[in-house]
């Protein structure tokens, strides 16, 4: 009796413990930084971040300064690599399978890509992605590759293709891109959107529009109608990795000038760039209903 009792009571607490609470994970762009790796970490931090993603420092003297205030200040890192297009193919493959090595020692919580190129063919671009999904696996460390223009991924019929062909392919999903590449919010691509919902890991979050990849300032009335089209789907893509898992990345990325309109002659920005990223994060937050 006393075992049917304990056994019960055990059933009970299993059957009634609260579920993981889903959340979001924070990166902030380092794209366009102008200050110490100490101060843009401390600004990170304090607006809310859980880390940031930065291309690999070229210096030494970066790289000590960098992994200092990671420390510092408690912020995870998500490094970037890219197909340097420049190269001939075997060169460049070679140079981004390295490359890939030195970003993995230091155990980023990912690894985002600038895969292939819009001029190589699919087995050309199929072996850059081939190589980092090894490295992935063998690592543990995730490796994502990012819908943009000018890679394999620049627009989607061409990256539903690469999604069939490559049952591993992963992706970071930066709609803004596939926006002005088919100048349009993708209103009647819902179906075609299906399956890139389903395989995007990380998110991109900067609202771009049918004429250009950047809105001026995502607060702006005139871009609500965009606003809404990027949080409708960033929240399907969210909620269907949730399923699985309780944590999703999200990278803020509105760029810097001449990346975010600026004014003639004097190129000052119409938009403050931080501010931009900060009212992504606000409203995916706000949508997602996370404190």
């Amino acid at each position: 009796m006393k075992i049917r009792f304990l056994l019960a009571l055990f059933f009970i607490a299993l059957t009634t413990h609260p579920q993981q609470k889903k959340q979001l994970e924070f990166f902030q762009t380092d794209w366009g930084r102008n200050v110490s790796w100490d101060s843009f970490c401390e600004r990170a931090k304090a607006s809310g971040y859980d880390g940031i993603e930065t291309w690999f420092p070229y210096t030494e003297k970066s790289r000590t300064e960098l992994k200092a205030a990671l420390k510092n200040y408690g912020l995870k890192v998500g490094f970037l690599n890219g197909t340097r297009k420049s190269l001939p193919f075997e060169e460049s493959l070679k140079s981004y399978r390295e490359h890939f090595k030195i970003l993995l020692s230091w155990k980023p919580a990912y690894i985002n890509c600038h895969t292939g190129s819009d001029f190589y063919t699919f087995e050309q671009n199929k072996a850059f992605i081939d190589v980092a999904n090894t490295l992935a696996e063998e690592s543990g460390i995730p490796i994502y590759h990012e819908t943009h223009r000018g890679r394999f991924s620049f627009n989607l019929p061409d990256t539903r293709a690469y999604l069939k062909a490559i049952p591993n392919l992963k992706l970071t999903l930066d709609i803004s891109h596939w926006m002005v590449v088919h100048e349009s919010l993708l209103e009647n691509q819902n179906t075609e959107l299906k399956e890139v919902i389903e395989r995007s890991h990380h998110i991109h979050a900067r609202i771009g529009h049918a004429e250009g990849p950047q809105v001026n300032d995502p607060e702006a009335p005139e871009w609500k109608k965009a606003l809404d089209r990027h949080l409708d789907i960033w929240e399907k893509v969210i909620r269907k990795k949730w399923e699985t898992e309780d944590m999703y990345t999200i990278t803020t990325e509105f760029g810097p000038a001449d990346y975010m309109p600026t004014l003639p002659y004097t190129r000052v920005p119409v938009a403050d760039q931080w501010k931009a990223n900060l009212y992504m994060m606000m409203q995916l937050k706000e949508r997602l209903n996370i404190d």
